[in-house]
């Protein structure tokens, strides 16, 4: 995890997300806290819990993208689910566990790759001895010192070989919901078995790839990479839960509540803190950070189960964005949409300008657009957009193109005036 200050925190975020500085503040919090929790010491560092967030806004302000930017600045697994697609236990659906075996696959997957990219060298070097054996089986010492030129120089990039190398082919189907039970079981299945292996015919350039990557697994130590997984997991893992205002209750009165506070009484002991069995070991959950985010349009926070409210202790209610944030947004970030755009249509020769009196006409009509039918926040930024640029998309080699408000009034004003139009176009 990073060595960042909240203010440190807060100006990386602002790089991406306009406003929300409340919201920012808050996980900026949560995040140093998290890293000065791993400074105490033994005892009191088993004490200190983390300060789970509930974040209430509309949608499209940016609640999933706050959570997203803070997890991959701090290096840490994280998670994004939506409490809609949890069933409470006893019923078909997605239990609650399996966002921390999700969580943990996503912390298995980031230190393999860091492993991967420690042995890389390694691994070019083995992978490039295999395709020599391939090349010039049984060669003299000479002959095999001129083709390792000839390899080194890229003068056989496109000679085709025969390699042999890991069958990847699934060895089974799984079926819907079973998933991690299927994984399982082909994993133990995959131990116990020897490891299939094919010959394929291919061009060195792809040999090369497979075998460094075969070469790169044999380097790595497996055991460590998932012992190194479940601490990451429970000592810096985010998971964000999405819609969590969608299971505060039910007007289901014939039948048991499956998707409502059942689902809450199943959150509840995962974000006070369990063990969850996984793959790769028995996790933790006490020092798990939890974000929930919900509208709570047709809903408000104390509708929540007492217990579960308290988990919750940072309430922060993110605002509306309005025409002056979306000018932000279409041009602020590193990678804004106008920015993104620009650079997309230049691959086809299309040189993209977009004149501030554009940039402020696309803001305008998002906004009112959001007011008159629906408030999707930012998002209505690429529905616009999209139709804005829908000519200039679809051709190719048209030099430089401006993008002022002349343009986009051309383009939209029709169908902004129409109200049942907009709803279907915009």
């Amino acid at each position: 995890m990073l060595n960042l200050t909240p203010l440190e925190i807060v100006e990386e975020l602002d790089k991406y997300i306009i406003g929300q500085h409340k919201a920012k503040r808050s996980v900026a919090v949560a995040l140093r806290n998290h890293f000065r929790r791993r400074q105490l010491a033994g005892e009191i560092q088993r004490e200190v819990t983390p300060k789970n967030i509930l974040m209430i806004g509309p949608t499209g302000v940016g609640k999933t993208e706050i959570a997203r930017r803070l997890a991959r600045l701090a290096r840490a697994p994280f998670v994004k689910v939506e409490a809609t697609k949890f069933t409470e236990t006893g019923y078909v659906g997605r239990d609650v566990e399996s966002m921390v075996r999700d969580l943990v696959q996503a912390s298995y997957v980031m230190v393999q790759e860091e492993q991967l990219e420690r042995v890389s060298e390694r691994a070019a070097k083995n992978a490039e001895e295999h395709l020599l054996d391939a090349l010039l089986p049984g060669g003299t010492e000479e002959g095999r010192a001129k083709m390792r030129e000839l390899l080194e120089a890229g003068k056989l990039e496109d000679r085709s070989i025969e390699i042999e190398v890991k069958d990847e082919r699934p060895q089974q189907m799984m079926m819907p919901g079973m998933e991690e039970m299927g994984l399982n079981l082909q994993e133990m299945m995959s131990n116990l078995l020897p490891k299939r292996r094919v010959r394929r015919k291919t061009t060195v350039r792809e040999a090369r790839e497979a075998l460094r990557g075969e070469e790169a697994e044999k380097l790595i130590d497996h055991d460590e990479v998932s012992r190194e997984a479940i601490s990451r997991a429970e000592n810096s893992g985010i998971i964000f839960i999405d819609e969590i205002d969608k299971v505060t209750g039910s007007d289901n009165t014939s039948g048991p509540d499956v998707s409502g506070e059942g689902v809450q009484r199943d959150l509840l002991p995962i974000v006070e803190g369990t063990q969850v069995n996984t793959r790769y070991g028995q996790v933790k959950t006490d020092h798990v950070l939890f974000i929930a985010a919900g509208a709570f349009t047709a809903s408000k926070p104390s509708d929540l189960i007492p217990e579960l409210q308290g988990r919750f202790p940072i309430r922060v209610e993110l605002e509306e964005l309005s025409a002056s944030d979306f000018q932000l947004i279409l041009t602020k970030p590193q990678y804004s949409l106008t920015k993104q755009y620009t650079e997309l249509l230049k691959v086809d020769g299309t040189r993209l300008r977009f004149d501030d009196s554009g940039i402020e006409a696309i803001a305008e009509y998002s906004a009112r657009v959001n007011a008159d039918v629906e408030d999707i926040g930012a998002r209505r930024l690429h529905t616009v957009l999209e139709t804005v640029l829908e000519d200039v998309s679809f051709a190719t080699n048209l030099g430089d193109v401006v993008i002022d408000r002349a343009y986009v009034e051309k383009k939209l004003e029709d169908i902004a005036s129409d109200e049942d139009l907009s709803r279907y176009v915009l």
